[in-house]
């Protein structure tokens, strides 16, 4: 569901029928967080340094995909 990236080992994934506030998954080999799409801040799990300055990077530069994949997969609370 909602692959939008794969930087390295690192998915970054938006998954359908899930929770406020909107955000993305991000999953290592070793790690998982959630981190909002509106801040970019991790609320859940953690981020190694290195991966989490690419990944903030990508997000940022991707943020309207992250969006549209949000309100793709999870239509009754979209990213307002």
């Amino acid at each position: 569901m909602g692959k939008l990236a794969t930087i390295g080992k690192v998915t970054i994934r938006v998954f359908g029928n899930d929770h406020l506030p909107p955000h993305f998954h991000v999953k290592g080999t070793d790690f998982e967080a959630l981190v909002a799409i509106a801040t970019l801040e991790v609320i859940a799990g953690d981020l190694p340094a290195a991966t989490r300055k690419e990944v903030l990077a990508w997000a940022a530069a991707n943020r309207a995909a992250l969006v549209t994949e949000w309100n793709t997969w999870n239509p009754n609370i979209p990213f307002a």
